[in-house]
């Protein structure tokens, strides 16, 4: 009898285990999921953005892509943000130690040399042991792990990773994309009306 009362059990944690697998599968995470600390020290969920499209980059103040990467995210952020599109701005100082301010001097370089009006966050690293588990997420996921400064992660509205691209690709190139993604999120709220 006893053996009997054992396969009930074993059954029913069975049943059980494989309930709660199904349970965390539907609540995986996505990039809005995560909280990080913005420039100015206060924690952000990034629930906040979900609905629009993210474009995600770690930045630099002292490279040889800042001018040009900060005057077309800038632009981008004029052109379709913010209810729509969002860049997403990570200072980092691994590459080239090429970030080496505070959270304050970064901040205030930013908006006063390139009038930045993005989202600017609390500087972190990106890879390695100490990488922020953003990053960590953005690299498990798409595949590519930034290897210098300037990485870019486009975020759909749900909060997949739609691809990733290095310093070397201009955001110029990115941009039809992202004009794609927010034509849609227009033409669906013009439905929904």
């Amino acid at each position: 009898m006893l053996p009997a009362a054992l396969s009930v059990t074993s059954a029913t944690l069975l049943l059980l285990l494989i309930t709660l697998i199904d349970l965390t599968e539907s609540k995986q995470k996505d990039f809005y999921t995560f909280k990080v600390v913005n420039s100015r020290g206060k924690l952000v969920s990034l629930e906040k953005y979900r609905g629009s499209v993210s474009l995600v980059v770690n930045v630099a103040s002292e490279c040889g892509f800042t001018d040009q990467h900060y005057r077309d995210l800038q632009q981008l952020q004029r052109d379709f943000g913010p209810f729509h599109f969002n860049v997403l701005a990570f200072p980092c100082n691994q590459f080239g130690q090429q970030e080496p301010g505070s959270d304050k001097e970064i901040d205030s370089f930013v908006r006063t040399v390139y009038g930045v009006s993005f989202p600017l966050f609390s500087k972190i690293a990106v890879v390695g042991t100490g990488a922020n588990n953003v990053y960590k997420y953005l690299a498990e996921v798409s595949g590519k792990e930034p290897d210098w400064n300037f990485w870019k992660f486009l975020i759909d509205v749900d909060g997949r990773v739609v691809d990733g691209w290095g310093p070397k690709v201009p955001v110029s190139e990115i941009r039809p994309k992202i004009a794609d993604m927010v034509r849609q999120i227009i033409l669906k709220k013009k439905e929904e009306l």
